[in-house]
């Protein structure tokens, strides 16, 4: 019995070690590219709605707090329905793989967040800046197991994430822009850098 249980054991590490060794193709071009949609979406609604977020911090958060989800939300939903047809018998492992690569950057940006809000609201002006920063930490693991190009993905949102606290250090503002402009660039380069990788094909498979 133990001898089973030792050889399910080895079989799994395998299984898991061959999975992170493998290119993930679970991200779909077009979904990608919506989610850039959504966030220049948002940047309007937050023009239109919340024209001073100093004075609405919350309907701020909310706003782009509810954009994340969906967008997580859309790509999950398609990571799984496209990893079960691609990669067939290892998806489980090259989802978990891929979610494990982004988790530590999704917490940290989650808890960044409150401690700001909760303890130095006077730095949430920092939050656009900040939160593509952590983005990117979150793709540049990901690399390992996403197309080359991928890592000018990340690069982009290191150097927006930079930019945005460069330019808002004067003024202290929430801009819908600092985050519309960047995400929607971000996204829209990564789609197209899923649809050439995997071809028109698979990205629509």
């Amino acid at each position: 019995m133990r001898d089973l249980e030792r050889a399910l054991t080895d079989i799994r590490a395998m299984r898991s070690q061959i999975a992170r060794g493998t290119e993930f193709r679970g991200y779909g071009p077009a979904t990608v590219a919506a989610t850039g949609l959504l966030a220049l979406l948002a940047g309007a609604v937050q023009a239109v709605w919340i024209p001073d977020p100093g004075a609405n911090i919350l309907g701020y958060l909310a706003l782009w707090t509810a954009t994340a989800a969906v967008s997580f939300l859309l790509i999950g939903i398609e990571m799984i329905s496209r990893s079960r047809r691609i990669h067939s018998g290892l998806a489980d492992e090259m989802i978990l793989a891929a979610i494990e690569q982004f988790t530590p950057a999704g917490v940290a940006g989650i808890l960044l967040t409150f401690v700001l809000w909760r303890f130095a609201p006077h730095a949430l002006w920092m939050l656009p800046g900040l939160w593509q920063i952590i983005f990117s930490l979150g793709i540049f693991p990901s690399c390992r197991s996403l197309p080359r190009p991928m890592f000018a993905a990340g690069i982009w949102y290191l150097a927006s994430g930079l930019a945005c606290l460069a330019m808002a250090a004067d003024a202290r503002t929430l801009s819908p822009w600092a985050m519309a402009v960047p995400f929607g660039i971000g996204q829209f380069a990564m789609a197209l850098i899923f649809h050439f990788s995997s071809g028109a094909d698979d990205a629509e498979a």
